[in-house]
């Protein structure tokens, strides 16, 4: 949780800042999301890199800024397991960003849905950069 309230410092130039109790809800968020996934982390800055992906999206206000950050936190953790890990954090992260700010126009549903097709075209033998490749 001190990891995460550590982000404000960063966050707080794009008017954006987490409270205790909302920063306890996502490490509740991450914990949940890796049992329904059925996925163990050790020693994580996923939630941090998360924040720190979002926290200048021209769509991210105070105002919706805790709940697009549990939306993004469980969507990784359903991608990770969608990709089948064959994707680094890191290039998740960026994915999840770009499109967010792109294609995705800010909309949660549609992040989700271009996670998906990213994922099917992981598990047909494909690699990330050619389906970032197919977006430009």
């Amino acid at each position: 949780m001190d990891r995460i309230l550590a982000c404000n410092e960063t966050t707080e130039a794009y008017g954006l800042r987490l409270t205790e109790a909302q920063a306890q809800a996502l490490v509740h968020t991450r914990t949940a999301s890796l049992k329904d996934t059925r996925r163990i982390e050790f020693g994580s800055e996923t939630v941090n890199k998360l924040i720190l992906a979002v926290c200048d999206s021209p769509y991210v206000t105070q105002e919706n800024y805790e709940e697009t950050l549990h939306e993004w936190i469980c969507l990784f953790y359903d991608m990770k397991n969608a990709t089948w890990d064959r994707i680094s954090d890191d290039d998740l992260i960026g994915f999840m960003a770009a499109a967010w700010n792109g294609i995705c126009c800010g909309s949660t549903e549609l992040l989700a849905e271009q996670a998906m097709e990213l994922a099917e075209h992981i598990r047909c033998g494909n690699d990330i950069s050619s389906f970032l490749g197919k977006e430009e």
